[in-house]
Parts: C-alpha cells; structure tokens; sequence
C-alpha cells in the first residue's frame, strides 16, 4: 500500500482527493463538503465514517446526494469535535441530518455532536442503517451494522433532501429506505492497513468467509470457495429471504467489490445474479456493477437489495453529481461555489490550581507517558487480540489515542494546568484525535474523573482517586450501552474501582490502594476470556471470541498497571 506516514493517511488521503475534485469537494474541519451552495431552504445531509471505503463516504459529496462527510481515520469513527466541524461548516439555518451506518463508535460519536447541535438551537436528527442480514437474526434487526446498503439509503436521503421535503418526511424517507435495504457479503482476502506488513485479517485458503462486514468483521462461518455461480445464489437467497410482505417486485440492486475483486470477476457473477433475480420475478431499477463500498484492499463481493414503492424508486432514479457517482442532467460545475469560513482554535488558558494539585498535575503527566509507552509495546498483541472476533484495529487506536492524550497532558501542563484540567484536557485530545469507539470512552471516562478530581483540592489521596474512577466508569456506562459482563473495558475498569473504593476505606496510601486494584483489574483482563460480547463489532462472532480475552479489556489493565510505575511516591 502507498502512504507516506501511516499516522497521517487520512490527511493526505484527504488533502489529495480535495486537490483532485476541487469543482466538488472543500476541506472543512472533520472531513469535506460540497463546494457549491445548498438550494435555498434545503435540510443540509451529512454521512460518516471511518476512512478506508472509498467511494463511501466522502467520494458521493455533491449536487443530489450528501452535502458533506465526517471522516475518521482508516476504520475508525470521527470523533465528535469532527462531526460538530462538519455539521456546523454546512449549517444553512434549515437542519442537519445525520446518517451513519450502525456502529457503537459512530453512534455515540454522532448522538453527542446531534445533542450539542440542539444545545445550540440547530434542529439536528440522526439516523443508523441496519441493512447487513448476517451481522443479527430478523428479530433484531436493530443490532444489524450498516453494509454496502448503506449507499442507496444515503442515496434516498440525499435525494428527498434535494427534492425539498420536510425535516419529518425526510426522517420517514430515509426510515422506509433502511427498512427496505438488505445486503449479504462474502470475504475472500483480508485487507491491510497502512504500515502493517500483514493483513488485518485472514481467511484461510480455498475457503470464503459468509457475511463478513466492511471492517472485516467476521460473518456467519466459513465454507469451501465455491464458483462464481454459487456464491451468486448464496447472495441472492440470503437477500430475497427477508423480502417485505408486500411482495414488491421492483428493486434496486448493487453488486459491490469490496476494493480489490476485479470488475471481470463481478460481471462473472452478476450474469447469475441478474438471471437469479428476474427469475423470481423482479424488475430491476438501474442496478449497479462496481465498487461503491469497498474496504481497501480486501477481496470480496457483497449484493445489496432495495425493495421499492413509487417514492423511494423516484429518489433512487433522481438526479446527482458527485466525484465518483453520477446520473441525470445534474451538475455541480454549474453551481455557485459556496466559501466556508476558516477554524480557528484558541488555546484554552486554565486557572491556577493548589499546590498539592500542581504536583499531582507533574505525576498524571508523567502516568499518561508511561501508559502511552506501554501501549505503543503492546500494539502488536492487542491487534491480535482483537483480530479473533473484532476488526484487529485496537492497538493502533490505543496507540493513537494514548500518544494525543499524553501529548495533550504534557502541553496542558506547560500553560499552567493542575490536576483536573490536565485529564480534561488528555480526555478531549483522546476522543478527537482517535475517535472510534473505544476513542470516545476513554475521552468521556477521563473527562468525567478530571471533573471529580479538580484543580483546588488539598490533597490527592486514594478516595479521590476510587471517586474519580467510579466517575469514569459511570460515565463509559451511560454513553456506550454496555455492562458488566459484555466482554468490554468496563469488565476491568468497574472492579478495580470497586477494588479502590475498598482498599481507600481502610486507609491506605494511594500507591499501595492502586497497587492490589491493579492486580484485579489485571485478572479481571484476563477473566474476559470466559465471557462472550454482547455488543460491538466482535457480537456476530461471540463464539469465536471464547478463550480469548477482550483486547478493550487487556489494554485497559495495562494502562492502569502503568499509571504508578516504578519508584514513584504516594
């Protein structure tokens, strides 16, 4: 893969696409947007996701579709400092519209922006595509994460929005789309992320992964390679199964390579599908042969399927211009160019904090540096970790999370910051420079503990540490909809406050406190092993997460082992 530094891919990705389209797309803080004014009156529509998929998300920016798209790292969810970026870049006075595909990090990442955007007075709404029929079972349709149908529901909202409806029906628009959206994949060949000598993942040769997801996220199970004609059939009884009662015959169809399938390969295969499909009775609505979803390198093929009423096959027919996806007579050249006003952060300044509060300020400065060296050893292990049932990518977002964080502390202290603000200060850096899920969590958990921990206390003893940390992990607990026992970092974190609540009670220093918690925050890493998730990208495959440990845990414990390090005083 060509790069220049993997840490700053999605920059030069970016800065390159912009320069390669500027008639289409301008850079705003967080992502791209269009270049041309939005028609006066239009509810402004913005997509999102982690970098990687191209075309999706910011390659369909234009006249007819999205008006602008957040974009995280490669796989990863932008944060929410990225999403209020774009959101208010492209705020025309008329709404935003929100529409991701369903995945823990984009949803909490988007839902925060969404209720700061209404903080502010903007109507803002959000909306999660649940096409994939193999991420969960019918009856839980809404644990179902986005897929290549993601693009035909962004393409019925971009065009309802287009078309000038109103907030509500553009929100029961883009509602019948998802529900009328259905998509099966296959997996061939895993991808590799910039800088890694290996794939993200494998699949084991002469077989085929069924239903793997777009981040490589493991399907249903693994079978024989089969010709071209019967994963064909595959694909197509898996997305007729679930067709709608109504019995519609008219549907939209994509049949997607996944980034590197060759185009042969999916005519091979769409000669079946199409003969599949007419077969049964359907007529099909300018269906799509090409890569409109893709997940860099990997090798695949996915079939996405849109059951259409009168109103939906109107915005799926209407009129678009984008950089990389075109129909009709509309054109973006012709448009006025819209100029979008310049970001500019100011450097926050902080309060002077007490004295004991300035020393602690040195020591957390000094934990996040340690716990960013751990992890950066780590990476490797955690990526592993995490590759069994999860997408693999953990240890770089830790790696990237932990190295803003402590780049952050160190700053924050250098103008003047105590105790609180410097984890404030890491929290924020973490959840915007990482994003994704994980990314989000550690931000808000360190946000959360900064609150309690404060600037002005007169001593920092292990009862305030064990506060500061059930803050934390209360925290983690509202935003992500985990538990106890979902194989998550909270599996970790939770006990070992709750092992500091303890050891405070009886009054002992804050080393030896942390000391036995980091011991049981430690086995309880290492007890995840016995649990299956419950929620996350590792769900569709819990089974084959047994006896591995959950990577979110494990990096968790290794964090918290670092925080004191050697030698260091009470």
């Amino acid at each position: 893969m060509l790069y220049n530094d993997p840490k700053t891919f999605r920059e030069d990705m970016l800065r390159g696409y912009v320069a390669a389209y500027p008639d289409y797309v301008v850079e705003v803080p967080g992502g791209v947007a269009r270049a041309t004014k939005m028609p006066e009156g239009k509810i402004a529509v913005i997509n999102g996701g982690g970098s990687g998929h191209y075309p999706a998300f910011c390659g369909i920016v234009g006249d007819g579709f999205m008006d602008a798209t957040v974009v995280g790292n490669v796989f990863t969810s932008p944060s929410t400092e990225d999403v209020l970026g774009v959101a208010r870049s492209v705020d025309n006075g008329n709404g935003i519209f929100i529409v991701g595909g369903n995945y823990a990090g984009d949803k909490m990442n988007f839902n925060m922006a969404r209720d700061r955007l209404v903080g502010e007075g903007i109507d803002c709404r959000s909306f999660y595509i649940t096409d994939d029929v193999a991420a969960a079972k019918a009856e839980e349709k809404e644990k179902r994460r986005g897929n290549v149908g993601t693009f035909m529901v962004f393409k019925a909202a971009g065009a309802a929005a287009a078309a000038g409806v109103s907030f509500d029906d553009l929100v029961r628009i883009t509602e019948k789309a998802n529900e009328r959206t259905r998509t099966m994949s296959m997996g061939f060949r895993g991808c590799t992320l910039p800088g890694e000598a290996a794939p993200l993942f494998h699949v084991p040769e002469g077989k085929m992964e069924i239903g793997q997801g777009i981040h490589g996220e493991p399907g249903v199970g693994e079978d024989d390679l089969r010709p071209a004609a019967e994963v064909a059939r595959i694909l197509v009884d898996r997305v007729l199964a679930e067709a709608p009662a109504d019995d519609s015959k008219r549907i939209a169809v994509i049949l997607d390579g996944l980034g590197s399938t060759k185009y042969e390969e999916l005519f091979v295969v769409w000669g079946t599908v199409r003969g599949l499909l007419e077969d049964r009775g359907y007529t099909l609505v300018e269906p799509l042969v090409g890569e409109y979803v893709t997940s860099l390198d990997m090798e695949g093929i996915a079939l996405a399927v849109e059951f259409l009423d009168d109103e939906l096959e109107t915005f799926w027919s209407a009129p678009c211009d984008t950089a990389s996806f075109r129909k009709g007579a509309s054109s973006m050249a012709a448009g006025e160019r819209k100029v979008y006003a310049e970001s500019v952060e100011a450097a926050e300044t902080f309060e002077e904090g007490s004295e004991a509060s300035n020393a602690a300020a040195g020591c957390i400065v000094d934990a996040f540096a340690r716990m960013q060296a751990a992890i950066v050893d780590a990476e490797d292990d955690l990526a592993r970790i995490d590759g069994v049932a999860g997408d693999g990518d953990h240890g770089r977002g830790m790696v990237k999370g932990s190295t803003f964080a402590a780049d952050a502390a160190k700053a924050a202290r250098e103008r003047g910051a105590a105790a609180g603000s410097v984890l404030k200060e890491a929290g924020r850096a973490w959840a915007a420079k990482a994003g994704g899920t994980s990314g989000v969590l550690w931000g808000s958990a360190l946000e959360a503990a900064g609150e309690v921990v404060g600037d002005q206390a007169e001593s920092y003893d292990a009862s305030l540490a064990a506060k500061a940390v059930k803050a934390a992990y209360e925290r983690m607990l509202s935003l992500g909809g985990a538990h106890r026992g979902d194989k998550t970092m909270l599996d970790v974190l939770i006990p070992f406050g709750e092992e500091l609540e303890a050891q405070a009670a009886e009054g002992r220093s804050l080393r030896d406190v942390w000391s036995v918690a980091a011991e049981v925050a430690q086995k309880s890493a290492e007890e995840t092993a016995n649990l299956v998730p419950k929620v996350g990208r590792a769900r569709p495959a819990a089974e084959r997460s047994l006896g591995t440990p959950d990577a979110g845990a494990v990096s968790m414990a290794l964090c918290i082992r670092a925080v004191l390090g050697p030698g260091r005083p009470a």
